[in-house]
């Protein structure tokens, strides 16, 4: 206890000297930790705004959903046993305004008594109600800004919805339970559900929906009803979710994005973790002799490691606090800012939870990098230090087991916190590996530098032999910047590549326009309409295909178990399916196992199925499986399996049945096409006089959306990506900053034997550049190996290299390190010769 008492003594006198030789230490540490604070600490406070208003999201305690159907008698009159029933309807189709132009809207009408929760926004109407009402001119609606500018719409204006008038008597400004109900395809249209009801698009066959939401008495658990729901249900194909589940899609997005720049936060603590190592060791460098001191007047090795273990463990609380308060200071400024703007409600304060995570992240990647270095104090002789050599080997200490457990703690600590352990073990796996190649390169820079020095003369020469040097920046720089490098270009390649295949690719391989909702009797008349707005029709152009939607709800006899299959996979069975009908093979059926059937084929029912889909479920050719299409059950044998591009030219449909199987059905038709926009709106405009129920969706229009979001998305994944670029920088300085007076002396000596201040400029420049420009090879090299299989395998685009953003990364790497350079030799020869020589 008094050789304990004696080092926070010890410690506490030198601490007492100020911390100017750790500022790098402190400034690796916040940084790293403000970065995975601030991702945790934002995004649980969009998971609080949703769990507050989870019922406002959802509409109600419990909403009950079903697809291509309106609900039963019992249905509803098991919904009535909970508590009150509100309901709504609706789907897509096409708004026609006065002068012609048209939109495709999403219409949906909502029965008295709507909103069970929260309130609509309107302008224009004192109430719901009111903006409603039916009168003489037609039902009331409530519309969409965007829709009102685009079809320039005034309050009061009447327009058509397929081939029914309503009229504009609000604008439509926001929705409870918008959140809950995911992406729509365009502006929506809120009306009575009486004016719905009666109107053909809401008709059989039609892709419409019905959702009804409850209100349960007060006190009742929502999970307890939709238990008591399903079990009086047990047949029904319906959606059931209570307030817990309100938003998944963005509960999942939140999830993955908290995770991913989390990810790069820790991997900015890794690398200014560099720093934080470099920074120790130059901070024991400078108090070899009071270490030597110490020891020589009797004090025992761990004394001496207590005394400094002290103060860096004094100081690793210092800088994890700073990156706390920072940290959790940056979502509220956010919320200050952009509150009223979110798409997602988000309830902004300090959160323990999250702010003690990113803290336990910073302590375990402090001692993972500061403990090595304690080994010398301890175990190296008072000679040796008196002998200025502080680099003496030590082996495997029990600081080199703390710090190797310290980082099996920060793998562990990440795996705990992952909302996917094979994704985090990747990630961990893929930063290890990265730190490794680069340490190596590193060490291959300097090797090869030394090498090199004997070809060249001058500035190059000096240059040269200071890389290869003991104090060289290439061993703890190279690794930092390059894993910031790495971070960046990544980022820049797997955006680049996304937005090409939204861009440029999707547009060349997938349709402009999708038209839906064809009428069965009236397809050839629908072809002879397009082919009068866009030309000749062949099928690299157009293609029409009978649609309709169905559900797979058996495998090889037995129903569905949707908890044997992959939640990545689930989506096809636990959705309904875009099904088409199709006798002879078609053009690119993409047919890799089994064979089509005969164009006259009249056995029994045989499907061509997604190849991924089939696999999903455990299905090979000859399996059989069941499907509920239009309210009736179909058993269909697989005879054939197809590789289908979701979103390309083609039967992109993960069903296909030959056509006897669904004969007599009142089936619909799908067409896709390739036009140029002038067409297209042209096209639009004629179709509303023969063709007012068809919907035309613009895929152009969606893929221009998408682009947009994904910028606004990608920018916040850019600046995350940055820290990793400022950690870089941070041990940077740190290596100049503990080469300070070397490099002094070293400037001296030259100028003393006649070297000009342009040739040690040029050398410093030289060495520095080297260093980032190793770094950023190396960095855009394994940046480009991390995104390749996720752009290629998890989004399943095209690849494409962004050579210009790779170009201007290793720039910015080399100029950044060169400019170091500059720096480090501006302050060496700032100081003059004789001063800096007497020095010991």
């Amino acid at each position: 206890m008094s050789s304990l008492g004696l080092a926070f003594r010890f410690a506490g006198r030198e601490l007492r000297g100020g911390v100017r030789g750790f500022r790098i230490f402190l400034a690796c540490l916040a940084v790293g930790v403000t970065a995975i604070a601030a991702a945790s600490s934002t995004a649980e406070a969009f998971r609080r705004g949703l769990a507050s208003q989870a019922r406002e999201i959802l509409g109600g305690d419990v909403a009950v959903s079903v697809q291509q159907r309106n609900f039963t008698p019992a249905e509803r009159a098991a919904f009535a046993r909970l508590g009150q029933v509100v309901y709504a309807a609706g789907g897509e189709a096409m708004a026609t305004a006065p002068g012609g132009e048209r939109r495709l809207v999403e219409i949906r009408g909502v029965s008295p008594g709507y909103p069970l929760a929260g309130q609509v926004q309107l302008q224009g109407a004192p109430g719901l109600a009111q903006a409603l009402a039916v009168s003489p001119e037609g039902p009331g609606a409530a519309v969409e800004p965007a829709l009102m500018q685009r079809l320039n719409l005034k309050l009061g204006d009447r327009f058509l919805v397929g081939d029914q008038t309503f009229v504009a008597r609000a604008v439509l400004l926001g929705e409870p339970d918008r959140l809950g109900r995911g992406f729509a395809l365009g502006p929506r249209v809120l009306t009575s559900l009486a004016a719905v009801q009666s109107s053909p698009f809401m008709g059989p066959g039609t892709l419409h929906a019905e959702t009804a939401r409850i209100a349960l008495p007060a006190g009742q658990d929502p999970a307890k009803a939709v238990k008591a729901l399903r079990a009086a249900l047990p047949g029904d194909p319906v959606r059931i979710r209570d307030r817990g589940d309100a938003a998944p899609g963005a509960r999942k997005l939140i999830d993955r994005l908290d995770y991913f720049l989390g990810f790069i936060g820790l991997a900015s603590l890794l690398a200014g973790g560099l720093g934080v190592f470099g920074a120790v060791q130059a901070y024991l460098e400078t108090r070899k002799g009071s270490i030597a001191v110490l020891k020589a007047l009797g004090a025992e090795g761990p004394l001496a490691r207590a005394v400094y273990l002290i103060q860096i463990a004094a100081l690793s609380a210092l800088g994890v606090g700073i990156g706390l308060v920072v940290g959790a200071a940056i979502p509220l400024v956010l919320g200050a800012v952009v509150q009223n703007s979110l798409p997602v409600p988000a309830l902004f304060a300090i959160y323990p939870l999250p702010l003690a995570k990113a803290g336990l992240f910073g302590l375990l990647a402090a001692a993972a990098f500061s403990l090595e270095p304690l080994a010398w104090a301890r175990a190296t002789s008072p000679a040796s230090l008196l002998r200025q050599d502080l680099a003496s080997r030590v082996g495997f200490t029990p600081e080199a087991v703390g710090a190797v457990l310290a980082g099996l703690g920060l793998a562990g600590l990440t795996l705990a916190t992952a909302p996917n352990l094979a994704l985090a073990g990747g990630m961990i796996g893929a930063v290890a590996v990265s730190l490794a190649v680069l340490w190596a390169l590193g060490r291959l820079a300097v090797w090869g530098a030394g090498r090199l020095r004997g070809l060249v003369r001058g500035p190059w020469r000096l240059g040269l032999a200071n890389l290869a040097g003991p104090r060289s920046a290439a061993r703890t720089a190279t690794p930092a910047i390059g894993l910031a490098v790495a971070l960046l270009s990544a980022v820049v390649l797997i955006q680049s590549s996304l937005l090409d295949q939204v861009r440029a690719v999707a547009p060349k391989s997938a349709p402009a326009v999708v038209f839906t909702e064809i009428p069965q009797g009236r397809a050839e008349a629908f072809d002879r309409a397009v082919a009068a707005g866009m030309g000749p029709l062949n099928p690299d152009v157009y293609q029409r295909f009978p649609f309709v939607t169905g559900r797979i709800t058996g495998l090889k006899g037995r129903p569905v178990d949707r908890k044997a299959i992959r939640e990545s996979q689930r989506w096809a069975y636990d959705n309904d399916l875009s099904l088409s009908v199709i006798g002879p093979e078609p053009r690119d059926a993409g047919v890799v196992q089994g064979r089509w059937w005969p164009a006259d084929y009249a056995g029994p029912p045989l499907v061509a199925m997604s190849a991924d889909v089939a696999a999903a479920g455990g299905l090979k050719v000859g399996d059989s499986l069941t499907l509920q299409v239009l309210g009736r059950d179909i058993e269909a044998r697989v005879g054939a399996l197809r590789k289908v591009d979701f979103g390309g030219f083609g039967p992109d449909f993960a069903v296909i049945l030959n056509p006897h199987a669904l004969e007599g059905a009142p089936l619909r038709s799908v067409a896709i096409a390739r036009m140029d926009r002038a067409h297209e709106l042209a096209l639009t405009r004629s179709l509303g006089r023969d063709f007012p129920m068809v919907n035309v969706i613009s895929v152009r229009e969606q893929l221009e959306t998408a682009a947009a979001l994904f910028d606004r998305l990608a920018l916040a994944v850019r600046a995350a990506a940055g820290v990793a670029a400022l950690a870089g920088l941070l041990v940077l300085a740190g290596s100049i900053a503990a080469g300070a007076q070397a490099r002094a002396r070293e400037a001296a000596l030259l100028k003393v034997l006649g070297a000009a201040r342009r040739q040690i400029l040029l050398a410093y420049v030289v060495e520095y550049g080297a260093v980032g420009l190793v770094a950023g090879l190396a960095g855009a090299a394994l940046g480009a190996a991390s995104a390749w299989p996720v752009v290629v395998k998890l989004f399943e685009a095209r690849w494409s290299m962004d050579w210009g953003g790779l170009a201007a990364l290793l720039a910015a790497a080399a100029g950044l390190t060169g400019a170091g350079g500059l720096v480090a030799a501006a302050h060496a020869l700032a100081r003059r010769p004789a001063p800096v020589l007497r020095q010991p």
